[in-house]
């Protein structure tokens, strides 16, 4: 979150007035965090919710309402999500002034079940087949999903935020720009057609979802929520599940590791939905493009080259190094196809 975002929000007391939109005492808030959001944990009747507080340079009030809709959508639909909640007014959103910007905040019930963290997530085949489903299951809804209000819409896939501040690379990363245009170029040709393009999840990493004992998939933060082509939802899930290799031996486990996802998570995908084998094949472009959107992100976030020589964080260094090479050299992360 950028240092004068932060400021106003807690200069205004931001937090507090969302807090009482949906009575809730803020002392009873637990901060937990948040990249592009400020999100809180609060529990009530025995039940665990999120507030969610999005600043308006991150997110306009209508794409957030938009974004509720479409998750309202989805759980009415079959698809396991975190649900939106009502404020004490009645309203899916709360919108906060301040003369310098806005704030919306939303409130979530919490997801059941529990995280799967590394390294237990790289050889877990049923969660794989069961995320291939719920994946699958969204696609064949966004086929159908149709938002009859024009203004109340998300954004598409080439207004994501990092793709929009690719000035945030310093000057020397003139390569890493070079890469840039290649792929938005390429993207750009592909047909948008309604059998493969329309609302995805946009960020399904393993930290978004929960799973059950029973082995449940239960679905949150649509943040990201863009229309794109189904198939970045899946290079999305692909890229975050491989990306913690590292090194030359690194690049043997994340080929074996991405054949293995690949393999049970289609056998879900397929139960419910199809996609033509010709954009499965142009998963490496959508590999670089979410490199691309995580590498320009940690620069945002890390104040750039000299942060990352100070870090301590070893994996970090050396992802951002490789990443690096990946993104000039215009090469996906894998490429088994």
């Amino acid at each position: 979150m950028e240092n004068a975002i932060r400021d106003i929000f807690e200069q205004k007391d931001i937090m507090r007035i969302a807090a009482s939109r949906y009575e809730i005492n803020p002392d009873e808030l637990t901060y937990i965090g948040g990249f592009q959001n400020f999100v809180y944990e609060y529990q009530r009747s025995g039940e665990l919710y999120i507030l969610r507080i999005t600043p308006g340079m991150h997110r306009t009030a209508e794409q957030v309402r938009a974004e509720l809709d479409w998750i309202i959508y989805l759980t009415g639909n079959g698809i396991s999500a975190s649900g939106p909640i009502l404020s004490e007014d009645g309203n899916w959103t709360e919108v906060i002034e301040t003369p310098e910007m806005c704030f919306i905040a939303a409130c979530f019930d919490k997801a059941h079940g529990n995280r799967i963290g590394y390294p237990e997530c790289l050889n877990d085949n049923a969660t794989y087949e069961e995320l291939g489903r719920i994946t699958g299951k969204m696609h064949v809804l966004a086929k159908r999903y149709d938002n009859p209000d024009a203004s109340v819409r998300r954004h598409d896939w080439n207004l994501n935020y990092y793709l929009q501040n690719i000035d945030i690379l310093p000057p020397s990363h003139y390569r890493v720009r070079e890469t840039y245009f290649s792929i938005i170029e390429t993207i750009h040709k592909f047909p948008k057609v309604r059998d493969a393009y329309g609302l995805i999840h946009g960020d399904m990493g393993f930290g978004n979802f929960h799973v059950s004992d029973q082995g449940k998939i239960t679905l949150f933060d649509f943040d990201e929520a863009q229309y794109s082509w189904f198939v970045e939802d899946i290079a999305i899930q692909l890229y975050y599940l491989v990306y913690v290799y590292g090194g030359e031996e690194g690049r043997d486990h994340r080929e074996e590791q991405a054949l293995r996802f690949m393999d049970h998570f289609m056998k879900g995908y397929s139960r419910e939905n199809t996609l033509e084998p010709y954009w499965l094949k142009q998963i490496p472009v959508f590999l670089k493009l979410r490199e691309l959107i995580v590498y320009i992100g940690a620069y945002r976030n890390f104040d750039g080259d000299e942060s990352f020589s100070s870090s301590d964080n070893q994996w970090f260094k050396d992802w951002i190094s490789e990443s690096r090479e990946r993104l000039e050299h215009n090469e996906p992360i894998v490429n088994v196809w």
